[in-house]
């Protein structure tokens, strides 16, 4: 009786393909590999830390010694803190609001257009929409600095200018190819036999969105909100085109101007610096494994 040998579909690792995995996985798992992400990860956070050291030293102690000579001669005072939300000095705590109110409605706004967007490319069929996906597409290569001023005479046309609405409108509209392109990869990515079972059970293209797919995009949504976030945060030149007045101005112009007019004031700017940059890290640090979650999204079939 003869016996059959069996066939199988996945094709055994040749030793070349196993050798070469082996020896990438030991590299990148080396005590040297370990060492030299250390290194990086010290280096890339010392002018962090040194601009936290040097926002609780003396003002006189700033201009005359580095902040690494803290540790021999530790003196700390909260002077600095105090001058920048002065209300009649800097008053940074106005200008801190203003940004919270600038960046809040310029993330969710391309959110919510991006997903609907993204949903109509990927499931819906109509006429001329590879045209204009493309299209889209190619807004990603246009400088964002040629569209300033020809947004600015449309503002002052339509009597927004010197409003919240410019700002909101111009990061809303600068980021939304990018946010269609991403969010449409992630959600063609979805079977197909999940969009067909929920049309089965009578589900619209807005039970479809809402019930299926919105759920599922959450790690692709707080990747791009993070993103958005962080740049819209940390924006001068929108602001500085469209911002015309102190009402409406972003922290990050009060500390340019900062800067500008007082150059010798290092202890003003290193406490302003570092009020600026405690929301976005503490936004990246509380959502991070939704950033990584939706980076990895749809990377790996199967």
């Amino acid at each position: 009786m003869s016996t059959v040998t069996p066939v199988t579909t996945t094709p055994p690792l040749t030793p070349e393909k196993v050798s070469a995995a082996s020896t990438a996985k030991k590299k990148l798992t080396s005590p040297w590999a370990s060492l030299a992400a250390l290194i990086i990860a010290v280096l890339w956070t010392l002018p962090t830390f040194g601009l936290l050291v040097s926002s609780f030293r003396p003002e006189r102690a700033i201009k005359t010694t580095g902040w690494w000579t803290f540790f021999s001669d530790p003196k700390v005072t909260f002077e600095n803190y105090q001058a920048v939300f002065d209300p009649d000095n800097i008053n940074l705590a106005d200008f801190f609001l203003n940004s919270i109110v600038i960046t809040l409605p310029a993330v969710i706004i391309p959110l919510c257009l991006a997903s609907l967007a993204a949903y109509a490319f990927a499931w819906m069929n109509f006429k001329g929409k590879n045209f204009l996906f493309i299209a889209i597409f190619a807004l990603q290569i246009v400088p964002l600095q040629v569209t300033l001023i020809p947004l600015l005479s449309l503002y002052v046309d339509m009597g927004i200018a010197n409003t919240f609405w410019t700002l909101w409108l111009s990061h809303s509209a600068f980021a939304l190819p990018l946010a269609i392109y991403i969010l449409h990869n992630f959600i063609k990515e979805v079977p197909s036999s999940l969009i067909e079972a929920a049309r089965m059970d009578g589900a619209g293209h807005v039970a479809i969105f809402f019930r299926v797919l919105l759920p599922l995009l959450t790690p692709a949504l707080a990747a791009f909100g993070i993103f958005q976030f962080l740049w819209v945060w940390n924006d001068l030149l929108v602001s500085l085109t469209f911002a015309g007045s102190p009402e409406i101005s972003p922290i990050t112009v009060q500390l340019s101007n900062l800067s500008g007019t007082r150059g010798t004031a290092w202890h003003l700017l290193s406490a302003g610096a570092f009020v600026s940059i405690i929301v976005p890290v503490t936004v990246f640090l509380l959502l991070q494994r939704y950033f990584v979650r939706g980076l990895l999204a749809g990377s790996v079939k199967g």
